[in-house]
């Protein structure tokens, strides 16, 4: 049997793109397990993958090299009889744990200095493989393999029944109407960020016919969600830093439409097949684009974009500040309310 040790992303973008890479995996050798290690808060995702048959949440802090605590956890997967492990981080420290593990073929790309730590080396030509999910289903193909024509398109599993318990649990009114979610926070910087104010003139819109509006978010993106709040008279509900992760999963999965900045919850709404809209200032929607086939993108594509930086070097912000809210209300029906289902 194939045994597939995966070292997974950090970030939760990637993490629910990595899941083109379990599906192709399962696609192409149906028999194998898939075990993925990575931080312990990247579990929820994994939880509702079928493709991944058990979870490692790995114990080092973020930038610690750790060396006694990975060969330690490499002798103990040793035991475990993994044939492969795939490595979707380029660091040096990554690559450590899959050698300790003795495990037999260790793919990954050129990285850190992680000759010999990886013995399955891999040449990243970045003008071939543009998108992230594009590198990583091949890591998981055979050397100088093409990519398949179409890429699996994840999709992540919800408990319709936790969801509703969740309602209560937050004090959201149970509703015929439909929800309209909003991603507003970024954590790469603001340069990514669509402004509160234009996410508060949609809300208000989809609210005066209507709906209901949920903001997600995590502690971080509280003071952006407070505004929002701020500028629609509270009528929203604000659940940025009060749900877990696998909350807030669930609790979207409920919602009609998603307005989200290019962020993991981005990728989240994508993988739960949501009317999805997707707003890029600095970053590149070639690069990391949602996953879904009917995702709306929005971006402005101006001379100075993208630039990649998290706050905007030219001190304007045009590349969000100029794409009007009327462009995301335009994207969605709302009307007639009796149609529509939460």
């Amino acid at each position: 049997m194939n045994k597939i040790l995966v070292i997974g992303p950090s970030w939760v973008g990637d993490m629910v793109l990595a899941q083109s890479l379990f599906k192709q995996l399962k696609t192409d050798k149906p028999d194998c397990e898939i075990t993925v290690a990575a931080p312990a808060w990247t579990l929820p995702l994994l939880e509702r993958m079928p493709e991944v048959t058990h979870a490692i949440a790995l114990p080092f802090k973020h930038g610690d090299l750790a060396l006694r605590e990975r060969f330690k956890l490499g002798r103990e997967l040793a035991k475990q009889g993994f044939t492969q492990a795939i490595l979707l981080t380029n660091s040096l420290k990554s690559a450590i744990l899959p050698w300790a593990a003795k495990i037999p073929i260790r793919t990954g790309f050129k990285g850190e200095m992680r000759y010999g730590l990886i013995n399955d080396m891999r040449q990243l030509d970045k003008t071939v493989l543009k998108k992230t999910v594009e590198r990583f289903v091949a890591l998981g193909l055979q050397k100088n393999m093409k990519l398949p024509e179409q890429l699996p398109q994840p999709v992540l599993l919800t408990h319709r029944e936790h969801a509703q318990a969740l309602l209560a649990k937050f004090d959201i009114p149970q509703t015929q109407q439909p929800v309209l979610g909003l991603c507003p926070g970024a954590e790469y910087g603001e340069a990514k960020r669509w402004p509160a104010e234009y996410y508060a003139e949609v809300a208000t819109h989809a609210l005066n016919q209507g709906w209901q509006v949920w903001l997600f978010g995590s502690e971080k993106d509280k003071q952006v969600t407070t505004t929002i709040q701020h500028l629609t008279q509270q009528r929203c509900i604000d659940l940025a830093g009060s749900t877990k992760l696998g909350e807030a999963i669930d609790l979207m999965s409920l919602c009609h439409t998603v307005i989200s900045n290019d962020s993991g919850l981005m990728h989240v709404a994508a993988a739960l097949d949501k009317k999805l809209i997707a707003v890029y200032g600095s970053s590149d929607p070639k690069h990391t684009p949602p996953m879904h086939p009917q995702a709306v993108i929005e971006y402005l594509a101006l001379e100075c974009s993208p630039c990649f930086e998290r706050i905007c070097p030219l001190g304007h912000l045009n590349c969000l500040k100029q794409m009007l809210p009327e462009r995301m209300i335009r994207h969605i029906n709302f009307s007639p309310l009796a149609e529509e289902t939460a």
